[in-house]
């Protein structure tokens, strides 16, 4: 065998060496399931595009003074709120204000409704006005949002029980608020009043995901865009400090990041649970499927998937009452939080849940224990399951 052609071999058996030492120190990606993060499957080469250029606005980011940040403001990227696009931390729990009845904000012209508690040098933090109530509330989880945009209004109402008309104790109403200038309705609405159906939020206080991330650049950031012109310090009308393009880019992001996959489907532990929580009501407000209507991004068009919400308000009683209203959502009202990715809540939360509007409850059954009002039945019969049940059920939430 000539030298050339042993040199060649032992190249080549030193790569594969090589290839073999990389295989045991470069970790394994992480399974689908297991992450949050990731876009919706189906997307065409134009909207991958936009999906990772509104992943590079949203997640990597970070403003300063000179990009526009403040003068007050909550944080200073998108990301520093949501890490992996999952639960927010007690570090990062916004706080609301406002007043007890439905009537409107009336501290809209004092920095209303959301507290600016950080501030750039040379000013000052907002404080809470005299008077006025207040909430907090954690950062939620930012996938599926697409999906849950696109149930109809007739959807929502059909799940509606005002008048609590089949006596099972739920008696879930819509949130019904106005819309800013920029925000054109869905096909799919039903207005009433003049006023429309809204579903993102902790009260539901936002109409749609443009809704939501111009409030959550303007009273989140400190972030003037075209859609909503007006400082949060100074209530003055200013130029644009971010580009409409990328704006309607983490939009179409936060519309195309994938649902959370649940996990262990197969287990009959989890599969038992899931057969407690429909026959204990759960499923009474945490709806585990609803449909998607027509849409312009086909990968989100005619879908059915299982968020677990049904996003009416219900009343949760007076332990979760925080003496804060949004829109027409009493103070003892909040919209069901889709309960999907659930289990994986501990991995932006610095390994422990924190549940609830306000981040609360440290454990699944903890969140479950302070339910109240309209989940009150399904509380208590939670709490007279047998601990093998209860396993059960815990286990099925931990594989949402």
């Amino acid at each position: 065998m000539s030298l050339r052609i042993l040199f060649i071999l032992g190249l080549i058996m030193g790569f594969a060496a090589l290839m073999a030492a990389c295989e045991k120190i470069v970790p394994a990606a992480a399974p689908e399931d297991e992450l949050l993060d990731g876009p919706v499957s189906g997307l065409n080469y134009e909207q991958s595009k936009r999906f990772l250029a509104g992943d590079v606005a949203f997640n990597d980011e970070v403003f300063t003074p000179e990009k526009g940040l403040g003068s007050v403001f909550v944080a200073t990227s998108c990301g520093s709120c949501h890490a992996g696009d999952g639960k927010g931390h007690p570090f990062t729990t916004l706080t609301r204000f406002g007043q007890t009845d439905e009537s409107g904000n009336k501290f809209l012209d004092r920095g209303g409704p959301q507290l600016q508690n950080r501030a750039i040098p040379g000013y000052q933090p907002e404080q809470i006005p005299h008077g006025a109530t207040f909430s907090k509330f954690t950062p939620p989880a930012n996938t599926g949002l697409g999906f849950l945009e696109l149930v109809s209004d007739a959807d929502i109402l059909a799940m509606a029980d005002p008048n609590d008309q089949d006596n099972d104790g739920i008696s879930g109403v819509p949130n019904y608020g106005s819309l800013p200038a920029y925000v054109v309705p869905f096909n799919h609405s039903i207005p009433k009043n003049g006023k429309y159906i809204h579903r993102f939020g902790k009260k539901a206080a936002a109409y749609s995901l443009l809704h939501q991330t111009v409030n959550a650049y303007n009273q989140d950031i400190g972030i003037v865009s075209a859609y909503d012109p007006v400082d949060v310090y100074t209530h003055l009308t200013i130029d644009p400090e971010i580009a409409t393009q990328t704006v309607n880019d983490v939009v179409f992001y936060l519309q195309t990041l994938k649902a959370p996959i649940q996990r262990s489907q197969n287990d009959p532990e989890v599969q038992k649970g899931s057969l407690i929580f429909n026959q204990i009501n759960c499923s009474g407000c945490h709806k585990p499927t609803l449909k998607t209507g027509s849409s312009a991004i086909s990968a989100l068009s005619n879908a059915e998937y299982h968020p677990y919400t049904d996003l009416l308000l219900h009343d949760m009683g007076p332990g979760l009452d925080d003496g804060y209203t949004e829109g027409s959502a009493k103070t003892f009202e909040w919209r069901t939080p889709p309960l999907w990715g659930l289990g994986l809540s501990t991995s932006s939360q610095g390994g422990q849940y924190h549940l609830l509007h306000d981040g609360r409850a440290k454990s699944i059954e903890e969140a479950i224990k302070l339910h109240g009002g309209e989940a009150a039945g399904s509380r208590n019969k939670f709490m007279e399951l047998s601990d093998v049940e209860k396993n059960a059920m815990l286990k099925f939430l931990h594989s949402l």
